[in-house]
């Protein structure tokens, strides 16, 4: 065999085994049915690779607004989850009740676990291993509970949320990790008992349950 064949074979051999690389790096990933059941005090919207997927059907307006949510959902693998989270607060001094006897410094807590609709394949839950920003803290001096004027005396730390937070591709590895909450500590109520929850689903929050009043909190799933 010629020596400019044997060099045109290898060529030939070459390209096709780029295109086929290429064309596998291309291929879509295939969408799935997947559902998602949240309990949260007091709000949350649902993120799912970056897109929008759900909220709390009860406003953040809502003073005592404790219910469950079953959000359905198409995405696919790896699935990016992404929560909004809030506390009621009646202003930026993040304080609740203001001008009655209940005047006071709230506390949130939230728990989601999501499944493949169809196969109820087991997904991800909240727990240790997502990552949270803390958006809004307040009051940063609780002292203040007790002034007739919070708005004013009360200080706050507040943030715009980071750019493409909710995307597969935002790095998060200078997040902190969630901090682990029990049913006590949170005083789950309303809704949150009309859900089985898996074993692994757990209340999540920021690292201190009063003072952090609006968190993003991210997780991304495998599938495997």
């Amino acid at each position: 065999m010629k020596k400019s064949r044997v060099l045109g074979l290898l060529l030939v051999a070459v390209l096709s085994v780029g295109t086929t690389t290429v064309a596998s790096a291309t291929t879509k990933a295939k969408a799935l049915s997947f559902t998602a059941e949240v309990w949260a005090d007091n709000w949350f919207a649902l993120y799912a690779n970056g897109k929008k997927v759900g909220e709390d059907s009860v406003s953040i307006t809502t003073e005592r607004s404790f219910n469950s949510e079953v959000i359905t959902f198409t995405a696919s693998y790896p699935l990016t989850l992404g929560l909004v989270a809030k506390d009621y607060i009646a202003n930026d001094s993040g304080l609740e009740y203001i001008g009655s006897p209940r005047q006071q410094i709230g506390d949130g807590g939230i728990i989601a676990q999501v499944r493949e609709s169809k196969s109820g394949k087991f997904v991800a839950a909240t727990g240790p291993k997502w990552r949270t920003l803390v958006i809004h803290k307040a009051p940063l001096n609780q002292e203040c509970v007790t002034s007739s004027n919070p708005t004013m005396d009360c200080k706050f730390e507040k943030s715009a949320e980071p750019k493409g937070w909710s995307a597969s591709t935002f790095k998060d590895t200078k997040w902190p990790l969630a901090t682990v909450y029990t049913e006590e500590a949170v005083g789950v109520k309303d809704g949150y008992n009309s859900i089985k929850w898996n074993s692994s689903a757990k209340l999540i929050w920021g690292s201190d349950l009063k003072l952090d009043n609006t968190i993003l909190m991210r997780y991304i799933a495998t599938g495997k």
